[in-house]
Parts: structure tokens; sequence; C-alpha cells
């Protein structure tokens, strides 16, 4: 019978050999471990799908069905899960197949004690700290959320606190950035935090709409103003008054609506496109763009007095590459989002996926890495995300980021070599220090080395010690 009320920590072991189920259980006992035991691989499979495991002990050769086979679909089910493969036909093939199929290590028979239980040790250590890191992520998940803007980084504490100077008093903001960055999240914020948050937060992307209609969605129209105007429209200035205009992609706004825009700004009132009347309005504008208004500017393209009316406050957004720092909150706070939005109860990344995410450069920003946790926490039918869940372009990225056939150093090739190793260990560093025959220490300087030299890299997240 399975203990309802288990520990945290649950070891099962599958061998059709009873006196091995026995040792096991000898040489591992302790209070903080539950060990459960099968001793075919249907009842196996059946109690790993029941109590989900912190670690696996799998016989490799069993009747019916094969060790092998049945680490393939333990992984499909919870690729969380630490397996470790035991077998009396020991092959460097086999073992190199078992860590590529997910298996975390690989022991001969008959076992060595003292390695039986350094290794689990060494998982149940591990696994603690994972547990611990998951509960300090959910506490920094809270910390550092503003305004529903996640980032710890030292680029987006200057951004929260700017806006929180900024916004008790701002007319005019300009938020500037890549596509993707946050730059509406920001808008909003900036909404809230203002004297005019009663009032109507109202957005328009520029770049949607064409001239004539722009200028009417933005200032309204009387009737007969144009053909098929058959009643007064209120622009988007007159129905926020009160409160905040957000104007996206405004670089992307025609000469003959800037100079409009301007004339509101300035006299803080609207005139709808056919009438003579001007209407007095008390809003606060943000325009936002990834463009560079001041090439644009250079090239005749925006006005200069616009420009730098909008420009007295300017929020700038890095890019994600280049606050790598927070890519481990924003993919908690993802997978928190579409787990509750899908009715999942997915936990986190394996590390693995989190390697490979963090080595992504993330050309779309943070609106990229949602969509990528959105498509996985879709897929995903586990308690955690695992590569095959990611979309087909990320999953089969290739490790190397230099063109094909590029030349390389022999500091580079280590390099990509060791990066290889530890996604295909899960980023254990201490089992790719064994595989590489090179200490835990070096493997840290190297990892060290690689990070200075490539800002995008991050291995805060690349696993365990």
């Amino acid at each position: 019978m399975v203990n309802r009320d288990q520990p945290a920590l649950t070891l099962l072991a599958i061998d059709d050999t009873q006196q091995n189920l026995e040792l096991i259980k000898e040489a591992l006992a302790q209070d903080s471990l539950q060990i459960l035991t099968a001793g075919d691989a249907e009842t196996g499979m059946k109690l790993f799908l029941e109590i989900r495991p912190t670690i696996v002990l799998l016989d490799l050769v069993m009747p019916n069905v094969s060790g092998m086979e049945l680490l393939e679909r333990m992984v499909a089910a919870d690729p969380g899960a630490d397996i470790v493969l035991m077998t009396a036909h020991y092959s460097t093939d086999s073992a190199v197949l078992a860590i590529q199929k997910g298996a975390c290590d690989y022991l001969t028979k008959p076992l060595d004690l003292t390695k039986l239980r350094s290794r689990i040790a060494g998982l149940l250590a591990e696994a603690e700290r994972r547990r611990k890191t998951h509960r300090l992520d959910h506490e920094l998940l809270d910390a550092y959320q503003f305004e529903g803007i996640i980032g710890r980084s030292p680029a987006m504490l200057d951004t929260f606190a700017k806006i929180r100077r900024v916004a008790p008093h701002f007319q005019t903001v300009l938020v500037t950035g890549a596509t993707g960055t946050g730059k509406e999240l920001v808008a909003s914020a900036m909404h809230r935090l203002s004297p005019g948050a009663p009032g109507p937060f109202a957005v328009c992307n520029c770049s949607a709409l064409v001239e004539t209609l722009l200028e009417s969605e933005l200032f309204g129209y009387v009737r007969g103003a144009f053909t098929g105007a058959n009643h007064d429209k209120v622009g988007l200035f007159e129905s926020a008054n009160g409160g905040t205009v957000f104007l996206d992609e405004i670089g992307d706004m025609s000469l003959s609506a800037q100079a409009k825009l301007l004339r509101v700004l300035q006299q803080r009132e609207v005139q709808r496109v056919g009438s003579p009347v001007t209407r007095a309005v008390d809003v606060r504008v943000i325009g936002a763009t990834h463009r560079d208004l001041r090439a644009l500017v250079a090239e005749g393209k925006f006005r200069e007095d616009l420009y730098y009316r909008l420009s007295m406050i300017e929020i700038h957004l890095p890019r994600l590459a280049d606050r790598t720092e927070d890519l481990p909150l924003l993919q908690n706070h993802f997978v928190a989002k579409f787990a509750a939005q899908y009715g999942k109860d997915i936990k986190g990344l394996t590390r693995r996926t989190q390697l490979r995410l963090a080595r992504h450069s993330w050309p779309g920003n943070v609106r990229e890495l949602e969509n990528v946790i959105g498509s996985a926490a879709m897929m995903a039918h586990g308690t955690t995300i695992d590569l095959a869940d990611l979309p087909e372009p990320l999953r089969t990225q290739a490790a190397a980021t230099d063109s094909e056939g590029a030349l390389q150093s022999m500091e580079e090739i280590q390099n990509r070599h060791l990066l290889h190793v530890l996604e295909n260990v899960g980023g254990n560093k201490a089992r790719a220090a064994e595989i590489l025959q090179i200490s835990r220490a070096t493997v840290y300087e190297m990892l060290t080395r690689i990070k200075n030299a490539d800002g995008k890299l991050s291995y805060k997240a690349a696993g365990p010690a």
C-alpha cells in the first residue's frame, strides 16, 4: 500500500529480482525517504504514475518490457524524475543511450552499496536544493513583481524606480524599446500610478491604421466630414478625458497626424475632423516606439518639436538578452500563468529545458518567451515542461550558434562540448565533470568564462552542482 502521508522525497525501485529490492531497501533506509518497490515493469509504471517519485532505480533487463522502454515511458510522463538505470550488462553505448533518453545515471550490478548510497545521497540533496530553489523563486517572483512587470536586473529595477518617480507628475512620456519588451505594460503601470488612474486608459496602435482612419480614431469627426460620416464620432482623446492615451508605435504616425497631436499636447484641446470647433481635454499621453525617433527626425519623417515634447521623459526598456538575470523569474511567472489558464498542475521546467532556454537569444524578447511557455504548457502532460514540449524551432535548435563549417578555436570547441554534455545530463555539473574526466571546479571555471565572454548566456537555472 502507498502511504498517502508520504514524505516529500520518495524512491521507487523496480527490479524483477526480489533480493535486489530487499538489498536496496536495507542499504538506503532513512527516515526522510520513503522507499517503494515493484517486481515487474507494469506494476512499477503504475506506481510511478500514482506517486510521482523523486528518484527511480530501474533495472535495465526485465521480462516483457525492457528497462530502456520503461525509461522512455517515465520520462514522457514526468521528465522531472531522476531515473537511475541498473544493469549487469554494462556497455558504453547503452550508457550513452540511457543518458540521451533521460536517465540521470547508470549503475552496474552487483551494486556497489557505497557507490549506491553516494549517488542517491547526491540526488536527494539535489532534489532538496531544487525544492528550496523553487520556493525561493516564487518568493522572488512576488518580491520583484512591479505593477505586473517582472524583473530583478539592475536595468529593470532602475526602470521601476523611474516609473514611481514620474507617474504622479507626467503629462507626456516616451517609452522606447524593441518589439516585445513590454512597452504597453509600462504605459499601463504609469496610468495606474498617476492621478488619472480613475479615468480611462485608451490604447491606439498607430501602425495599424491608415492616415485618414488614424486621425478619425484619435480626434473624432462630425457628420458629413467625409463620405460615410453619417454621424458624429467621439475620438480617443475625448473619450479618455481625465485619463491616459497610449499611442503605440507612434513613430509610424503620419506628419499630418503628428501636427494635430502636437496641437493637442500644446493647447490641451482637440478638433474633430470636419469641425471648426475645438474641445478642451485633460489627458496624459504616453507614446511608445521600437524605432529610433532621432534618426526619423534627421530623415524628416518625424517632427522635431513633437519629438522633444514627447521625450521630456523617456523610459527605455532593455532587450531580454540584456537582462538574462530575469529569465528564471519570467519563466516561473509564465508557467504559473498558463498552468492556471489551462487547468494543469505544471510546477516548472526540467533542467535541460532551462539550459536550452538560457542559451536562446530571444529576438522576440519577453513576448517570445511568453509564447514559447504558453505553447509548451499546452503540450505538456506531466508536472514539468520538457524539451519535447517546446515549439519545434527551439526543440531542434543546434547547440552551436556559429555558422556551419566556421573555424573555431580549441577553447570554443571545448566550451561547446561542455554545453552539449551539460544539456544531455540535465544540467548536472557533477555528472558532466565525471563524463568529461575533469574536476567540478574546472566545469565551474569554464562556465564562468563562457558567461563572461557572452552576456547572453545564463546558467543560474542550469541545474544542480
